[in-house]
């Protein structure tokens, strides 16, 4: 391994080489005074990545883009997409860039990515910056999203610049170093279909085909069972959201990966109160993307992902939409499936339990949540307690408990398992007024509050003791939650 002074990385281009029309080559903007201001040393780690070479002057430069390793070729990504329904048909990194991919630890391709790198020819009026505030906003909320199991990009580091950039005020200035399967979108294939080129899009792929689903290259129809498996992909990753409670803000199509994992965390947020329509981005002002839409709009881009590869899916474009529709029609199954396993494990309950019983009894309780808007993290750890006989907190969080007192007694029958409850019930969750404290202080210069943040929520299910308020819902006069994309 190298010394402090000079980090030895090796990052190979396969994306820029596979499908060059998608890649435009670009350099980061150098940085006046980069500050390193977080490093997540396991992951670096797990990348074969030396941490104290990265935290060296020669570290955070290759960390923002600024030194570039040799051999590398950092790329601004081509994409289209659908921004809330209106369709785009260039968008693309217009202020982030691949700077290659890295064999990980395990043997795996990963992405090495900036956000905040400046601006490229993709950056339409934006300033191609990004601040300080919403890109440690997604380091701490991809952080405690991987360390609840969810299939997510993760956050490496975040580099403060030295350059200001002008938003509601002069905010300091920051790039996030992103680590992901890849970045391929559903807003990449729209992009090559667009194009008319089929090579393009067969090339793109057999590159996501290689990266993500190398099963499908094995089935008679390889491009019908990528399809398949990014619906499958998908349904699995939408549960998991649904069932931690989490609002992604903005699923638009070139936020929506065909890997299955969760990328783009801008106007996000962690449900508090039970709420299907609960909206936290400032620009969401219909609702397309609250809480309880989200399935059916992870729905309807997979629709669009369908209709880019109808030219490979058969060569009789009547047959090819039938395929698709057929296969985008086992979403809501495989959706409901994962949901409702999921909720048999937030229950406790076991997997021959009688189902007759356990549906209806899931189903019961959203709606008891939605009706007294009952804090969706807290209710759960507390209903482990009631099935070890402690009912008094969980039956506290209802105003009228008599139909909860109801529908506990139906759920003790069938002899939940409170200590399989504790192991996938979050105590600790990215608390929105206590990331909007962490921010706050970040961006004044003190990383303390955010530190203590990150180690709450990267160990999220082991209760401890003095960490309590990392635990309690926001205050009452915290009000309305709104969250802003950082642009």
């Amino acid at each position: 391994m190298s010394t402090a002074a000079e980090p030895a990385v090796s990052l190979e281009g396969r994306f820029a080489r596979e499908v060059a029309e998608m890649a435009l080559p670009w350099q980061a903007e150098e940085a006046p005074d980069p500050r390193l201001l977080v490093l997540n040393e396991p992951l670096a780690a797990e990348l074969g990545l030396d941490p104290a070479a990265l935290r060296g002057p020669e570290g955070v430069r290759l960390l923002i883009g600024n030194r570039v390793p040799p051999g590398a070729t950092p790329v601004a990504q081509a994409y289209a997409g659908h921004q809330f329904g209106g369709y785009s048909p260039r968008l693309g990194d217009g202020r982030a860039l691949l700077l290659g991919e890295i064999v990980d630890a395990h043997g795996r391709l990963r992405d090495i990515h900036l956000k905040g790198s400046g601006r490229t020819p993709f950056a339409r009026g934006g300033d191609g910056q990004a601040v300080v505030g919403p890109m440690l906003r997604e380091y701490v909320v991809s952080e405690a999203m991987h360390a609840l199991g969810i299939p997510t990009t993760r956050s490496l580091a975040v580099v403060a610049t030295g350059r200001p950039a002008l938003r509601e005020r002069l905010m300091p200035g920051a790039v996030l170093t992103r680590v992901a399967d890849s970045h391929l979108r559903v807003g990449s294939f729209q992009y090559a279909h667009a194009a008319g080129d089929i090579g393009l899009l067969r090339r793109l792929a057999d590159h996501a085909i290689a990266r993500h689903h190398g099963g499908a290259a094995a089935d008679a129809n390889p491009y019908l069972a990528l399809f398949r498996a990014v619906v499958a992909a998908q349904a699995r990753l939408v549960a998991r959201w649904m069932l931690v409670g989490f609002v992604h803000g903005v699923m638009n199509t070139d936020n929506m990966t065909i890997s299955g994992e969760t990328i783009d965390y801008g106007p996000c947020a962690f449900m508090e109160a039970f709420d299907r329509s609960a909206v936290y981005s400032s620009i969401d002002e219909g609702g397309r993307y609250a809480y309880g839409n989200q399935p059916l709009a992870a729905e309807w881009n997979l629709a669009r992902l369908a209709e880019s590869l109808l030219p490979l899916l058969h060569e009789d474009p009547e047959r090819a939409v039938a395929l698709a529709e057929e296969s985008l029609g086992a979403f809501r199954e495989l959706y409901g499936a994962a949901w409702s396993a999921g909720m048999r494990s937030k229950l406790g309950l076991p997997r021959d339990a009688d189902d007759d019983a356990a549906a209806p009894l899931a189903d019961e309780l959203v709606a008891l949540l939605q009706e007294n808007r009952v804090d969706h993290t807290s209710f759960f750890r507390n209903l482990a307690e009631a099935g070890r006989g402690r009912a008094d907190a969980a039956r506290a969080m209802f105003p009228d408990p008599a139909a909860f007192d109801d529908w506990t007694t139906r759920w003790s029958a069938l002899d939940p398992d409170p200590d399989a409850m504790d192991r996938v019930n979050p105590v600790y969750i990215p608390r929105n007024h206590l990331v909007e404290e962490a921010l706050a202080a970040a961006t004044e210069g003190d990383m303390d509050p955010f530190g203590r943040l990150l180690e709450a929520v990267t160990r999220p299910y082991d209760e401890r003791p003095g960490w309590e308020r990392y635990a309690r819902p926001a205050p009452s006069d915290f009000g309305d939650y709104r969250t802003f994309c950082g642009t």
